[in-house]
């Protein structure tokens, strides 16, 4: 177990208190957890990398702490009417619909590479910025009106685009049609 790893732990720790805070009406303590996920994201990273801590536990926890952290937030959010509902399930939709593939495929045998692709890290980073301008939003009592309704636009069509781009691949994969696999990210 290295210190990168226990960071990116603590990071779980912190959805249920992010959750319970949005739910509880402490949006301020909610933002608090949610940049304090961020900042110790990028501090297990540093950490992995500038003290050779790098391992596949931590290649498979960070990414998922991430999405965990971000699914919860997303769904929370659109219970409570702060992001459009047909996002949430956009959101959730294709991050099931890649586990489900993922998984699929390793039963049947045919396991697939699991690569971010640049649409998925775009995505992702198009998801943080959104949660995290709603929640600041919510905390600090603003209103960025446009740029909340331009990156939930963004973040359908990038949802969507990154859908297609793990779809297709997967369908040739696990149809023998093509040299092309499946990523997740």
């Amino acid at each position: 177990m290295t210190a990168a790893n226990l960071i990116t732990i603590l990071r779980f720790l912190l959805v249920p208190g992010v959750v319970w805070a949005l739910l509880s009406g402490r949006v301020d303590w909610a933002f608090a957890g949610f940049l304090t996920a961020g900042i110790s994201d990028g501090v297990d990273g540093f950490i992995a990398r500038q003290f050779n801590q790098r391992s596949e536990l931590g290649a498979y926890l960070d990414p998922m702490a991430d999405k965990v952290l971000l699914v919860s937030v997303f769904v929370v959010l659109g219970f409570m009417g702060e992001l459009p509902l047909w996002l949430v399930v956009a959101a959730v939709t294709r991050d099931a619909l890649i586990v489900c593939a993922v998984l699929l495929s390793t039963i049947m045998a045919k396991p697939v590479a699991v690569k971010p692709l640049f649409v998925s890290k775009a995505n992702t980073a198009v998801q943080i910025v959104l949660a995290a301008i709603v929640l600041g939003e919510l905390a600090l009592g603003v209103n960025l009106g446009l740029v909340r309704e331009v990156l939930i636009l963004l973040c359908g069509v990038l949802t969507a685009a990154s859908a297609g781009a793990y779809l297709v691949p997967w369908l040739r994969h696990m149809t023998g049609n093509g040299e092309g696999a499946a990523r997740s990210g």
